[in-house]
């Protein structure tokens, strides 16, 4: 390990992800020595991620290698599908070929990122586990792994979800379940033939597709004898496209994963029994089953990004924005800040915390926080109206395509009337007002 340093380093970055290369990547090209440590053997090695990166945000860190990155195919088109509970649905189709975002296997993709990273002078140590920070004289002044002590004038932590090393000095408190969403998915394999005929793919080529369900989880749970309620967990399924494989999964809520005593393999099961998915995974070979948490913390609730001497970046830091399952571009835009920052500090011989909140400061400005406070409360606001959004409404949008689909021989102006009377016998005047009001909420919040 000794190796590593043999040389002064300016910055260690523990963690080898999206977030710590892009970091590194920045302190770099700043004329800094900068290491990353990574706790398994290779980077990505240990990463659960099953859907997509952004090209963009690759591109602003690598400007000359982005393409060459091992991507598995470019998302082409984007289906909003609502399922109801009868193993109905209703899609809205999006399709776009700017190849903007694309399916990777993060093994893969990650073992690219630190090659590229190490072509620049990027010091690469894998294998090595961080077991916590080391103050000295109020500041962080490096790190302690299982077998040796390494010092430099700035940390910056990229260790994932769970940030143990910020919790230490408490920059975090423990999370509670309402702050965190359990993703489970399933890796199928699936003839490459068959998987481009069935998605509507053009043959040979690198086009994907990705979905995004709403609805079709609620059930009904007793709860006293012959009395029963409707329990709608807060969960939304997703669907991405590989090479030769489908990733499928769910992304579910904690806090109602526990309050329903709900196993996450059981609401993953009934998803893909439902009649709008079986037919899109019919005939694969079952093959990697995994799990892993999403922070949603929101932007009201974020912890502090900096300390004297130390940053934090990334998922470690709650930086996802899940409306839109965004989480490796605002990684790697918050490490690149972060290693910006960690330059200027250098450069000034001054690492505490009234130069490192620059990096705070440069969020502000970004796309990062500008987006995350558009969308600060729009996880709360979904989560209080869930059974009108992932019940309710994709029930209706079911029965109004029916409605206008059907050729029964009935007047159309009887079955529109019918069915909007319908509404309002269904729902209280009460509830669709809440709805609409929040509504109103998200748009305003996200627009103004």
């Amino acid at each position: 390990m000794m190796d590593y340093f043999r040389e002064k380093i300016d910055v260690i970055v523990v963690g080898a992800g999206p977030a710590g290369v892009s970091a590194a990547l920045a302190v770099k090209r700043g004329g800094k020595n900068v290491v990353v440590l990574e706790r398994a053997e290779n980077a990505g090695q240990k990463n659960m991620f099953g859907g997509a990166v952004y090209l963009n945000s690759i591109k602003s860190i690598l400007p000359n290698s982005y393409k060459s990155a091992p991507y598995e195919r470019f998302m082409t088109s984007h289906t909003y599908s609502f399922l109801d509970d009868d193993g109905n649905s209703f899609n809205i189709n999006a399709t776009s070929h700017n190849q903007t975002t694309a399916t990777v296997f993060r093994p893969k993709f990650d073992k690219w990122l630190i090659e590229e990273a190490k072509k620049e002078g990027v010091i690469f140590a894998p294998k090595t586990l961080v077991r916590k920070l080391i103050y000295k004289n109020g500041t962080v002044a490096g790190v302690q792994t299982e077998l040796e002590k390494f010092y430099a004038p700035v940390v910056i932590l990229a260790d994932g979800v769970n940030s143990l090393l910020a919790k230490q000095i408490g920059l975090r408190s423990e999370f509670f379940p309402k702050d965190m969403v359990l993703s489970v998915k399933e890796t199928l394999k699936l003839d490459k033939n068959i998987l481009e005929e069935r998605f509507h793919i053009e043959k040979n080529s690198k086009d994907g597709v990705m979905y995004e369900f709403f609805g079709g989880l609620s059930e009904l749970h007793t709860i006293k004898k012959n009395k029963k309620r409707l329990i709608t967990p807060f969960a939304i399924g997703f669907l991405y496209t590989f090479k030769d494989s489908i990733s499928i999964g769910i992304g579910a809520s904690l806090e109602d994963l526990a309050a329903y005593k709900i196993k996450p393999y059981e609401l993953l099961e009934k998803f893909k029994s439902h009649k709008a998915i079986r037919g899109l995974i019919k005939d694969t070979e079952e093959g990697e089953y995994s799990a892993h948490l999403i922070p949603e913390f929101g932007y009201n609730n974020l912890p502090r990004l900096y300390a004297n001497g130390v940053m934090v970046v990334g998922d470690a830091a709650g930086l996802v924005n899940s409306a839109h399952f965004e989480g490796t571009n605002l990684a790697i835009e918050s490490g690149k800040l972060a290693g910006e920052t960690a330059v200027v500090a250098l450069n000034l011989g001054n690492t505490r915390h009234n130069i490192l909140k620059i990096y705070e400061e440069k969020l502000q400005k970004s796309f990062v926080f500008k987006d995350l406070k558009s969308y600060r409360n729009v996880v709360e606001t979904l989560y209080s109206r869930k059974k009108s959004i992932l019940h309710y409404y994709p029930k209706k949008m079911v029965e109004f395509m029916e409605t206008v689909t059907c050729t029964d021989n009935i007047p159309k102006k009887r079955k529109f009337r019918k069915f909007i009377r319908k509404i309002f016998t269904d729902r209280s005047i009460t509830e669709l007002f809440r709805d609409f009001k929040a509504f109103l909420r998200l748009i305003f919040n996200i627009i103004f």
